[in-house]
């Protein structure tokens, strides 16, 4: 057990006093995070040249609606109100008349898109106010190089089917100012479980939304996965380097193979527990300065670290083992891809495992012991209550596999860290797990 420790702390102590530990510390939560830091600070830098936009309304009875409301929301809406800095572009909004040739038409208009003459264009058709009078030709259609994306589509929903329906109230007769409140549209708050405290008293539902949903479980699973890329996965490459330079060979001279792959799991184990200990504890530190603690899911962070170190131990293993199977960075490479599977399958799933933690596909994925450490935590730290019984069982079942795969790579380790030259061939790979 000495000579464990003593090789752990060798292992600890060359990762974390290098220059590149360091910095992947350092760096690590922006490349993870990099899309969310940029849109914040990107979220006051918008484009504030003007939109052209060009109408071709074939009703006859929307353009002028957009117009005005266009108008209004350039004198109204694109300034700062502190600063009078324009912070929206204008929406300039020009009417065209119905060529005779539509199709024409229409493809002289993509070209000026095209050309940057104009931003984009809207066609209204004939039938829209009457949509099952004629459906085929009740259509709205925007048409820009990137219509799926521009905010222009979402804004021109408002005035158009506001009209819409002043219209279809008028042609039934119904004045709009007899009633008042059909314009007034009420949002549906998103809102928590009523709870109770230690006196019995009924605690109030409180207010959530979208961020507070997904904010601590993809935290959560992101820090696992960085913790799998500090403290397992280097363990493939590192292995193989000591083995090609024999270095392995003389390290064998004064432990075994099973201490020395222990060493090599433990230390990477410890590695990944510093950078969890910074990631963790900084966060929770910020959150409680801020005054966020509510959102700190204090409840899941045990099973968060159970889950984890099970976790760097599994992968620790499996690195270490195809490490020494491993004869140049080539066979590493080609190794290194089936390795990454108990995390990467687990990142393909994070949407849907999300939105249905109590779906019978994000069970089951989350009781498959190659994926529960990080499906597991993901579906504990959503808002839904998991039954007490499956975070039991995944735990149990992840120990299991761990020693499985520990037993096995060890056997592979054992056999391959001294073998130079020997084909890399999943039967081998077998042969050493099952046979030694």
């Amino acid at each position: 057990m000495y000579k464990v420790l003593r090789l752990t702390l060798r292992e600890y102590v060359a990762a974390v006093k290098t220059k590149g530990f360091i910095i992947g510390l350092l760096l690590a939560p922006v490349f993870m995070s990099g899309s969310i830091i940029a849109m914040a600070l990107l979220k006051d830098h918008v484009d504030t040249r003007a939109r052209n936009i060009a109408v071709i309304d074939q009703s006859g009875q929307l353009v002028q609606v957009i117009v005005e409301a266009a108008e209004h929301r350039n004198q109204n809406e694109i300034f700062d109100e502190e600063t009078g800095e324009q912070i929206q572009p204008e929406y300039l909004i020009q009417q065209l008349e119905t060529e005779a040739d539509l199709q024409a038409q229409l493809s002289d208009l993509s070209n000026q898109v095209r050309e940057g003459a104009l931003h984009a264009f809207l066609l209204i058709e004939p039938s829209v106010v009457h949509p099952n009078e004629d459906p085929e030709n009740a259509q709205i259609n925007y048409h820009a190089e990137s219509a799926a994306l521009d905010d222009i589509r979402g804004w021109l929903r408002w005035p158009i089917n506001n009209e819409l329906r002043r219209l279809r109230l008028k042609e039934a007769g119904v004045e709009e100012s007899d009633i008042p409140d059909l314009f007034f549209w009420v949002s549906v708050n998103a809102t928590g479980l009523l709870g109770m405290d230690e006196e019995g008293n009924i605690i109030d539902a409180e207010e959530t939304n979208e961020a507070q949903a997904i904010a601590a479980p993809l935290i959560l699973v992101m820090f696992m996965f960085m913790m799998a890329m500090m403290g397992a996965i280097p363990q493939l490459s590192a292995v193989m380097e000591e083995k090609t330079q024999r270095i392995a060979e003389v390290l064998l001279g004064s432990i075994s193979p099973f201490q020395f792959m222990a060493g090599k799991v433990l230390g990477g184990l410890a590695v990944a527990l510093t950078s969890i200990l910074v990631y963790v504890g900084g966060g929770i530190l910020f959150m409680e300065w801020r005054g966020l603690s509510s959102y700190i899911p204090y409840d899941v962070l045990p099973w968060f670290l159970a889950n984890a170190v099970f976790l760097i131990f599994m992968l620790g293993s499996m690195m270490t083992a195809l490490g020494s199977v491993a004869n140049d960075a080539k066979d590493a490479q080609s190794l290194s891809f089936p390795a990454l599977l108990p995390m990467m399958i687990p990142m393909f799933t994070l949407v849907p495992v999300m939105k249905e933690p109590l779906s019978s596909f994000s069970t089951w994925l989350s009781l498959i012991p190659p994926f529960t450490p990080m499906v597991m935590t993901l579906r504990l730290s959503t808002p839904v209550t998991i039954p007490a019984w499956q975070p039991w069982v995944g735990l149990i079942g992840v120990i299991l596999f761990t020693l499985l795969v520990m037993w096995g790579g060890a056997r592979i380790f054992r056999t391959a860290i001294l073998m130079q030259g020997v084909p890399l061939k999943f039967s081998n790979i077998m042969k050493w797990m099952t046979k030694g």
